[in-house]
């Protein structure tokens, strides 16, 4: 695991990233320490569930679909202004995510479906090449709630 470990005060956005291997471990990762600093930063427990569910997906896409052999994948969350923004950034620009209907006799695939049913908006960002960033957004109350 290569980490950039931040929590920062801006104004009054908060923000955390970190540089994962994009394997099922760095995935998992991902998810475990997206959910500890949301704990640390007094969000509703429903805003950490949401957000623990889109940060598995999103990581678990990079560690399968965005993979490329010796480059990590950037996990970065933004906390701020009534808005938690999840971003996961992979060297595969040229692999852009897409929205399938499942496969009835399959377990996987299902991923952005999960993420466009928990999220309040997300999409995927180009740039710079050869990087893709795709983000999700959870609106929360500015009192935490």
């Amino acid at each position: 695991m290569n980490e950039e470990n931040s929590t920062r005060l801006h104004g009054s956005v908060r923000h955390f990233g970190v540089l994962l291997s994009p394997t099922p471990r760095g995935a998992r990762l991902a998810r475990l320490l997206a959910t500890e600093w949301l704990r640390s930063r007094e969000l509703a427990q429903h805003i950490v569930d949401l957000a623990e569910h889109v940060v598995a997906e999103l990581a678990a896409n990079a560690a399968s679909h965005g993979r490329v052999t010796g480059r990590d994948f950037r996990l970065a969350l933004l906390a701020g202004d009534g808005t938690l923004r999840i971003e996961v950034t992979d060297t595969r620009g040229d692999a852009l995510p897409c929205v399938r209907p499942p496969a009835p006799d399959t377990e996987s695939g299902c991923g952005l479906l999960v993420v466009g049913a928990l999220a309040d908006r997300w999409g995927v960002d180009l740039g710079p090449r050869p990087r893709k960033t795709v983000w999700a957004e959870l609106d929360f109350s500015a009192g935490g709630d």
